[in-house]
């Protein structure tokens, strides 16, 4: 059964490998050599823009050298972009009030936007320099329908709008998406037939529970619903069924379900089956497109129950307390029907939050389990004697306390890594790997706030890796407010002495996320070495700060103050990002219109028609609908002809300093002042570096160029958003560094009047020097008369 297609373009099914089939013009893009090497060239004279990825721009596709992404040329490549789309989260027929409705039949054609749209999307965030997309698919978008019934029409619309990437100089990475499990446990990603697979009643699990379901219905919003939805983690149906993925065969080897040939399979078989069966669909279907760079596997992977060091309680350094708050235990007595007090906890300072009480939950008795299921009815966890009832008491009793933190068998302990998470990563590298060959990059992440184990660099490691990370403020999100007091939860919740962890002003921010993201890269590098580029997957900020204070003054100055000090962080360590998120569905009331969220900088709802739109890049009508672009438009060098060594923006002023060394004919250290990527560039075949520059930013401005030295050159095309650099001695003199200076006149701080969201970058010495100065001046006269007095 296939959902029928309305597409003008019928779907293309791949049967093998499709990339590069034409062996010379491979050899052809892999020897390809840049028109700056002949003596006549001039400058910018190519068919390229500093954002541009597609073959013609890089001289065939984006490869990994050691730490660094390359293009085709050899120049180092930086890669920026952003997360499309959030909405993607839902399907486009979602019914909000009916939900969890007829979950068969949904149709996600149209995620993230209609084909007829894309130019305009497409256009923007070329013109914004975001042209490095991390396109969502989910689990549920492809095989909604039943096990191995997959949406055609779906697939033929993704290719449809993928394979338009390269007219746009865009390229992307599919990533496959989830969060909690499942819409249908809270989140998003898996279908609603694989909790019903395991016995779950749909009807019945919020009432039971065993998940916070209001955030699909558009709760999340008020203060009391306020970040609730990352608590389903430590609820019943998301952690079971996280648990049954990762490691059912071990822990519930009792649940078993008929595959297609009518053999009873573990849930665990079944599940890991039908999910890379459903990611073979996928890879078939856009596998072979230019604009397509690689996968990611899945989205925040979780443990479920797996290593949990008590059923009695989460650890609160690692998991959310707010609102209820269930053990595992009293989470399984809960599904299993029984009336259960289960802990209360509200917000509070210094810590997240604290225990106010406790609440008898599930007074109506209500079972997540259905009698018709593969249990009975029965919890799977009661099922494997981890607990179990005691009639004549009336209460639970464990019987199995540290079930989940060791192998049933061999009583051993577990990692979750080693044994769940590599094994199933190889399987799914097999399986890419057979479609697309070994030119497709893979992007791999840890758990969530976790920082990179040691042993990703061994047995985690697969060919053509992108180590792909998650950075947020977790201070900032959990109170969705941001001042001039922030704070190092990273830090914190590893030990870290609180006075260390607080910082004043926007400085202070800059510098506190620039801490946290450079502990995930060392880490990272750490366990990787050389072996592959580091590039955040998600990173941003939430619009509805400060009690949504912004929409109604439409002055967004604070949430570009935080935007500019995770850009600088990001910057800092110059890795590669892809922004959460770009949502045309974004509104001001409803905000990314899943759980309460509100992350996307652009809304459909504030900007211009398409019929009013330019689509060229230096086109300002493009910016409308976009919020504290100042923040997020910026110059980064995208092409370097070397290593770079140093990057620095002020947003307040517009002065960009880079700095960056010749290629040099073998590896090398980093040098002892930078975190920058620090491989061979031996291979590099260009003289020109490429630096987008935003029209936004030099549109009635005169650049200043300061730095180079005779005989180098450089020109800046607006309409091209390109500033082209070619130093003479690039390929003559390795390892010789080069430093310029670009500036604008006038600065953005001498500019009258100023944007609507500038803001002075502050630090406590500015905001307080004034006061201390004068009070340790008194503090001085004091003491002086003090010693007068008492000589006399």
């Amino acid at each position: 059964m296939s959902i029928p297609s309305s597409l003008d373009q019928s779907f293309v099914v791949i049967d093998g490998p499709s990339l590069d089939t034409n062996t010379s013009s491979k050899e052809q893009r892999k020897n390809a050599t840049h028109p700056s090497l002949d003596p006549d060239y001039k400058l910018g004279s190519a068919k390229s823009y500093a954002h541009n990825w597609s073959y013609e721009s890089t001289g065939g596709r984006i490869r990994i050298q050691g730490r660094d992404f390359v293009d085709g040329y050899g120049r180092v490549c930086h890669l920026r972009g952003a997360n499309v789309s959030g909405c993607t989260k839902t399907p486009v027929d979602h019914d909000h009030e009916q939900f969890p409705g007829d979950h068969r039949s949904v149709t996600f054609v149209g995620r993230p936007f209609p084909l007829e749209e894309a130019p305009q999307h497409f256009a923007r965030l070329r013109r914004w320099g975001l042209t490095f997309i991390r396109f969502l698919v989910t689990w549920e978008a492809v095989e909604h329908a039943g096990p191995g019934i997959y949406d055609r029409e779906y697939l033929s619309y993704i290719r449809t709008l993928l394979s338009m990437l390269p007219s746009y100089g865009l390229s992307a990475f599919v990533s496959m998406h989830q969060d909690v499990w499942s819409r249908y446990s809270g989140g998003s990603g898996a279908p609603a037939w694989t909790l019903e697979l395991a016995g779950f009643d749909l009807h019945a699990i919020e009432e039971s529970g065993a998940a916070w379901l209001l955030g699909q219905r558009r709760g999340g919003h008020v203060e009391e619903e306020r970040g609730l939805w990352p608590c389903g983690y430590q609820k019943l149906s998301a952690a079971t069924m996280a648990t049954l993925f990762w490691a059912g065969e071990t822990y519930a080897p009792k649940l078993q379900v008929e595959d297609r040939s009518g053999k009873m399979v573990s849930i665990q078989h079944f599940l890991q089956d039908h999910f890379l069966n459903m990611f073979d669909e996928v890879v078939k279907a856009v596998g072979d497109l230019e604009g397509v760079l690689g996968f990611q596997m899945m989205n925040e992977p979780h443990r479920g129950y797996l290593e949990i060091p008590s059923l009695h309680s989460f650890d609160y350094n690692t998991d959310l307390h707010l609102s209820h708050v269930p053990s595992a235990f009293q989470s399984f007595l809960l599904g299993a029907g029984y009336p259960t007090l289960v802990p209360f906890y509200t917000r509070s300072f210094p810590m997240p939050t604290t225990l106010s009480g406790h609440a008898l939950l599930n007074t109506a008795r209500v079972k997540a389990w259905r009698v018709d299921g593969p249990t009975k009815g029965k919890c799977v966890w009661q099922q494997h004697s981890v607990w179990e009832w005691d009639e004549k008491k009336e209460e639970g009793v464990v019987l199995q306390e540290g079930y989940f933190r060791v192998h049933p068998g061999s009583k051993e302990p577990i990692d979750w890594y080693t044994f769940c998470y590599f094994p199933f990563v190889k399987r799914w590298e097999r399986r890419v790997r057979a479609l697309v060959g070994q030119d497709k990059l893979l992007f791999l992440e840890p758990i969530p706030n976790e920082f990179c184990p040691p042993s990703f660099g061994t047995q985690g490691r697969v060919s053509n890796m992108v180590y792909a990370p998650h950075w947020y403020d977790l201070n900032a999100l959990f109170s969705k407010s941001f001042s001039n007091f922030t704070v190092n939860v990273q830090g914190l919740s590893r030990g870290m002495f609180p006075l260390k962890a607080f910082y004043w002003g926007q400085k202070g921010a800059r510098d506190n996320y620039s801490v946290q993201i450079d502990n995930i890269v060392k880490h990272a590098r750490k366990s990787l070495g050389e072996g592959g580029p580091v590039l955040v997957g998600e990173c941003g900020i939430p619009m509805d700060m400060n009690k949504k204070e912004a929409f109604k003054t439409g002055e967004f100055k604070w949430q570009a103050r935080m935007m500019d000090a995770m850009m600088t962080a990001l910057e800092r360590s110059f890795v590669g990002f892809t922004l959460w998120n770009y949502n045309p569905d974004n509104t001001d009331l409803y905000g990314d219109d899943w759980n309460g969220e509100n992350f996307s900088w652009f809304s459909r709802n504030r900007a211009l028609p398409a019929s009013l739109l330019g689509y060229e890049q230096d086109d300002a009508t493009l910016d409308n609908g976009g919020r504290i672009l100042s923040s997020v438009v910026r110059p980064y060098p995208a092409k370097v002809c070397g290593v770079p060594v140093r990057f620095e923006y002020e947003v307040a002023t517009g002065r960009v300093v880079f700095e960056w060394e010749n290629p040099t004919p073998a590896p090398s250290p980093p040098t002892s002042d930078s975190k920058f990527p620090s491989s061979s560039t031996s291979s590099l075949r260009a003289t020109e570096t490429e630096i987008y520059f935003p029209s936004q930013l030099a549109h009635s401005r005169q650049l200043l160029i300061q730095g180079l030295e005779s005989g180098d050159q450089y020109h800046y095309d607006e309409k091209r958003q390109t500033l082209y650099v070619k130093c003479r001695d690039t390929l003559q003199t390795p390892g010789k560094r080069h430093r310029i200076v670009v500036g604008v006149s006038p600065s953005v701080d001498a500019t009258i009047p100023k944007p609507k969201d500038f803001f002075e970058v502050n630090d406590f010495w500015s905001d307080f020097g004034g006061y201390i100065g004068v009070m340790g001046v008194v503090a001085v006269l004091v003491v002086g008369w003090v010693c007068r007095s008492a000589l006399f």
